[in-house]
Order: C-alpha cells, then sequence, then structure tokens
C-alpha cells in the first residue's frame, strides 16, 4: 500500500514545531558535509557512513515520537540522532574518537548511543538494531505506557533473518514496533532489485498480517503523516507496522568511495532534483512560516555550530587504553 503525497494546502503542524523540523534536517545536512571534511584531514579513525539526502525520513518519522520513545539505528545513522534529538558536540566527539563523545569516543560514528534520549544506539551490523527495538518494543508493551519503538534499517536489511523473525513475534503479540525502512537503492554497491525477491518488504510484512505503507522519502510531511499514522495505531495497541521509504544517498557506501562506479550521473541528477531540503524549504517559504533572510540565518548558525564542534573535540583526550574494558555490557 503506497501512502498518499502530502497536501501543502494544509500544514500538519504548527508553524514553530515545522521549524524545528526544518532545523533538524539542515543540522543532518551540515554535520554529515562536515564529517566529510573531517575524514579528509585525517582527524578521524576509521571511515564514515553518511546520510546527506536522506535528511526527510528520520526527521518526520521522529517527529512523530515522544521523548521517551525509543529508536535503534544503522551503520549509517548520524540523521536518526540528531532527529531523535541528539546533540552534535558530543556526537563529534565520538566520530573523532574522543572522551567527549557520547560513548567516551570507544564506539565511534557507527555506534553512537545515548538511552537517557530514547537512542539505543547505532549499529554497524546490518539489522543489527532490529532485535534490540523489538526488545524495547516488548518492555513498552509490558509497561502500558503507550511508548513506541522506532526500528531504523536500510534496503540491504530487508532480507536478513531478524526481521522475519521479530516480525512474527510482534504480530502475534501486537508489540508497539514501526519498521522504517529507508530504501536509498542500494546495498553497499548493488541496486536492492537484484537483491530483493518478490515485491519487495511491503508485501513481505503484509503476509506477515502487517499494515506496510511506502512513501516519498524525500517529502518530510508524507514519511511524517504516514509515521504518525502508523506510531498512532501502534500507542493504540493496534500492533506493529512497516513503513518504507525511497530516498537516496548522494555520496558512496562510505566517505572511501564516491558512489559514481556502480550508479550513473542521470541517476544521481534525478534523485538531487528532489532533495529534501529545498523541498521542504519551498513549502516553508509558501506558507510564510520562514523567510529567505530566516533561511539563511539558520544556516549560518548551524554551520557555526557543527564548525565549532570539531574545535572543541580536537581540545579533548582520546581515552585511556586502560578503559578498553569499562563500559563493556555484552
Amino acid at each position: 500500500m503506497t501512502a498518499q503525497k502530502t497536501t501543502t494546502a494544509t500544514l500538519p503542524l504548527p508553524p514553530g514545531e515545522l521549524l524545528e523540523m526544518y532545523r533538524k534536517m539542515l543540522t543532518i545536512r551540515i554535520f554529515e558535509e562536515i564529517v566529510f571534511d573531517v575524514y579528509r584531514k585525517g582527524l578521524m579513525p576509521g571511515l564514515a557512513h553518511l546520510s546527506d539526502g536522506q535528511e526527510a525520513t528520520p526527521v518526520g518519522v521522529c517527529a512523530t515520537l515522544h521523548p521517551d520513545d525509543t529508536i535503534t539505528s544503522t551503520h549509517r545513522g548520524h540523521g536518526h540522532i540528531i532527529a531523535k534529538g541528539g546533540r552534535v558536540e558530543p556526537m563529534m566527539a565520538e566520530v573523532m574518537g574522543r572522551v567527549t563523545g557520547y560513548c567516551r569516543g570507544k564506539g565511534g560514528e557507527m555506534h553512537i548511543a545515548d538511552v537517557s534520549l530514547g537512542i539505543l544506539g547505532a549499529n554497524g551490523i546490518v539489522g543489527g538494531g532490529i532485535g534490540i527495538a523489538a526488545g524495547s518494543a516488548f518492555t513498552a508493551k509490558r509497561e502500558g505506557k503507550g511508548r513506541v519503538s522506532v526500528a531504523f534499517f536500510g534496503d540491504g536489511a530487508i532480507n536478513q533473518g531478524i526481521w522475519y523473525e521479530t516480525a512474527n513475534i510482534a504480530v502475534l503479540w501486537k508489540l508497539p514496533l514501526i519498521y522504517v525502512c529507508e530504501n536509498n537503492q542500494y546495498t553497499e554497491f548493488t541496486h536492492f532489485k537484484k537483491l530483493t525477491a518478490g515485491e519487495g518488504l511491503g508485501a513481505r510484512a503484509r503476509a506477515m498480517g502487517m499494515k506496510s505503507l511506502e512513501v516519498d522519502g524525500n517529502d518530510v510531511l508524507a514519511v511524517y503523516q504516514a509515521a504518525h499514522e502508523l506510531v498512532g495505531a501502534a500507542r493504540k495497541g493496534k500492533g506493529p507496522a512497516t513503513l518504507i521509504c525511497n530516498t537516496f544517498r548522494y555520496g558512496g557506501h562510505h566517505v572511501g568511495e564516491p558512489g559514481t562506479g556502480y550508479r550513473s550521473k542521470e541517476e544521481i541528477a534525478e534523485w538531487k532534483a528532489k532533495d529534501p531540503l529545498p523541498r521542504f524549504e519551498n513549502i516553508l517559504l509558501e506558507h510564510k512560516v520562514i523567510s529567505p533572510a530566516d533561511i539563511e540565518a539558520m544556516h549560518d548558525e548551524v554551520l557555526t555550530r557543527v564548525q565549532a564542534s570539531v574545535t572543541t573535540a580536537q581540545q579533548a583526550p582520546f581515552p585511556d587504553v586502560k578503559e578498553a574494558g569499562e563500559h563493556v555490557f555484552a
């Protein structure tokens, strides 16, 4: 089932909340651009997996969540963390391996977590967060306080067994679990249609007896409206659901490759023409929620803050080797 496209005749949220959504999308975009620069300057260990181009999906989904709702993330998870309320300063410090990071620099860019914000962790294992989200949904069900759990994952996780195992029990037990698939079209270097049999995740979810919606993942209001419907139903005890958001990452699978060897210039240009940021800007401008001057000022403000986070992180030490066995839970 494909969700209806958003209508701009009326906006689904008050101006303040719409501006906060835009700020978070802008923060994700600028954060990813600065992380790429940090990588090129050799200021971080390892590689980074960036999500510029995909900003609408995490922001649209997380705008429907409460502070005590939980999410699990992926190796491409910076956007999820920011959308759920994560701060750029400890995020950048974590990316750069410093003790002021969310995980004292020991998790790195793929393993950022802050349980106090309901962020149960990004995960370098494909589909690795799905089981954690199911466990959190089980807890929410037992507590009976109306909380929900969201599992973000990419098209590469569609064929992992953990999705089928958790979906089966989530439907049987009516767990408040929302599966959010960010389909950015490519599983590392291969188009998802070459790897996924049948009619895709939506058909598989429906075969499990689960509601499934598919939306334009670059339209933040369409994502919000679909997520609002599914999250609202889960809060009322109607069980799990699947939301498929079609989107596109602008860069490669990671910063070490440009993403052009297996994607044509025409395909990249086609998706960039549907960039989620200017699309949302145009809606906000049309409804006089924001002005061109406001956009420029917000951009400068966010850019300054993210740039400052790099300087601050550089001033912090790396974790001591004696900490290697500390803060380990499994």
